[in-house]
């Protein structure tokens, strides 16, 4: 009887997880740059002594899907998409670096190039600041150039390159921030082949139908495995009353 505890049990806590995974998915749907979860289970047996019949559910892994989203044009020159595979970095409060495929940038009252959860985005130099008084200009290879807003207008003046990276996605862990970094807690070196476009966002690359179809079929699981529990218990009242009469 246990058996079939075992398997309901922990199939259950699973699949209540997958759902909260997946409704986190939903949630951010509409967040620019996004990239969703799945979470994937296997049976692995019960060890000890007299347990290797029984077997239980884990979360074998929890893996991020890193295809694009879709590309939205904005016209707005604070707004970058990575083309491709690529991230933009930005750096932590804490100096560290990270990486976020979130493009749309805003500038701070001290001049500070930052995205719109307030991180500082890096150059190759380290954060970017922008002079004031200048509109920016955003080059596919991530140039940054500012042209003043008074006098002549003709003039683009670099001040630096935006860092974009592409380091494998096997050594990227999402924080809970919705950040990227590398699991070795280093810096990606930057990469010079990635691209970007300007005035427009990559959306979330989340497959909205795909994920209300697998939450409502999470459901019928998840009633599925409780149906079992119900059901280990109710064979387990009649057995008890079959041995009382017996006795």
């Amino acid at each position: 009887m246990d058996r079939l505890i075992y398997t309901a049990m922990t199939g259950a806590k699973h699949v209540f997880m997958q759902q909260a995974g997946t409704a986190n998915n939903l949630a951010n749907a509409s967040t620019i740059g996004f990239k969703s979860q799945e979470h994937r289970f296997r049976a692995v047996p019960v060890q000890g002594e007299g347990m290797p019949t029984r077997a239980f559910v884990v979360d074998a892994s929890v893996s991020d899907v890193f295809d694009e989203g879709p590309l939205m044009f904005t016209g707005r020159n604070l707004d970058v998409a990575v083309q491709g595979r690529g991230w933009l970095a930005v750096q932590l409060p804490d100096g560290s670096e990270a990486y976020s495929r979130a493009g749309s940038l805003d500038v701070d009252v001290t001049g500070l190039l930052q995205t719109k959860g307030g991180y500082s985005v890096l150059g190759d130099g380290g954060p970017l600041n922008i002079p004031p008084d200048n509109t920016i200009e955003i080059a596919p290879d991530g140039t940054v150039s500012v042209v003043s807003t008074f006098g002549a207008r003709n003039n683009a003046n670099a001040i630096g390159r935006l860092k974009l990276v592409n380091p494998p996605e096997a050594d990227l862990v999402r924080g809970s921030d919705g950040l990227f970094r590398l699991r070795n807690g280093q810096s990606a070196p930057a990469d010079e082949t990635v691209r970007v476009s300007s005035g427009t966002l990559e959306g979330s690359n989340v497959n909205v139908t795909d994920a209300m179809v697998n939450l409502i079929s999470l459901s019928r699981q998840f009633e599925m495995q409780m149906k079992m529990l119900q059901t280990a218990d109710a064979n387990a009242q009649r057995a008890d009353q079959m041995m009382s009469m017996n006795a």
